[in-house]
């Protein structure tokens, strides 16, 4: 089998550690800062924007973008949601208090990320970079054919790197990516597959997906702390929170790379354990 039990262990505890070395760097903090700018959208404003802009990855007022170094370009349609309008009422004691509630909405303009331009945001995952010199992704491809998924590449319109239908049985991957990020993004989705067919907590079901793709990829030889260290601590959290998180879920996350691993040796076509992340 590629790698170790013991080899595992420590790629989940390489994990852990480089997660809590990023939430206590500048690079975590900047990017805290950005996110807080971002407001989260009920139910009835994400329907709002999808309808208006299928694509939209983060959206924010005018006034916001500028505070983050970016500018809305000229003649951007904005998108249209409902803002709450408050009004105040007083307490009916003497006690002269007052409380707010909402009497109202209101439409208000926000625009998409893509509709701006300026300054980058500040990011915590780097996309890896380098080859697939021993065909790893094609080997990949046929473990998911085994769990009954077909692979496409896809020419994704946003941010997307891969996705996982479990309905259509498909697993699409990001065309213009580095081989070794198609590595790293085809374990992932594989491990969507076999684990949230009937999961819907989306943080907890990110963190156990790039958390397989990390142990997978550390048996192969490839290095993707890079990205996987950011990207779990950004759906997870920072610090104790993100750590807590995967001891609960080790178990399942160990079993699941052991899975993918296992279907590559006996497919007699894994590659051979590589030295270390330079080979790749």
């Amino acid at each position: 089998m590629i790698g170790s039990s013991t080899r595992k262990d420590e790629a989940l505890d390489r994990l852990s550690r480089g997660i809590a070395q990023l939430t206590n760097s500048d690079a975590w903090h900047t990017w805290l800062h950005m996110q807080a700018r971002f407001h989260q959208y009920s139910f009835a404003n994400t329907v709002l924007i999808l309808c208006q802009c299928p694509t939209a990855s983060r959206v924010a007022g005018f006034h916001t973008w500028r505070r983050l170094g970016r500018q809305v370009r000229h003649g951007e349609h904005a998108i249209w949601i409902l803002a709450p309008v408050t009004r105040r009422v007083d307490a009916d004691d003497d006690s002269e208090q007052s409380t707010r509630v909402v009497a109202g909405f209101r439409p208000v303009p926000v625009f998409d990320l893509a509709q701006t331009e300026g300054d980058p945001l500040p990011e915590l995952c780097a996309r890896l970079a380098g080859d697939d010199p021993l065909g790893v992704f094609a080997q990949l491809v046929r473990v998911a054919t085994t769990l009954g998924f077909a692979v496409e590449e896809h020419a994704f319109a946003d941010e997307t790197n891969g996705d996982c239908a479990h309905d259509l049985r498909r697993i699409r991957v990001r065309i213009d990516l580095a081989p070794a990020h198609r590595v790293k993004t085809l374990a992932h989705e594989l491990a969507h597959a076999i684990l949230h067919a009937e999961r819907t907590e989306r943080g907890l079901m990110e963190l156990e997906a790039e958390s397989v793709a990390f142990i997978v990829c550390d048996a192969l030889g490839l290095d993707a702390g890079a990205w996987s260290f950011g990207y779990v601590a950004g759906w997870a959290g920072g610090g104790e929170q993100a750590l807590a998180a995967i001891k609960a879920t080790g178990a399942r996350i160990q079993r699941t790379a052991d899975q993918i691993l296992s279907a590559l040796d006996r497919a007699g076509e894994a590659p051979a354990e590589q030295g270390g992340a330079d080979d790749t």
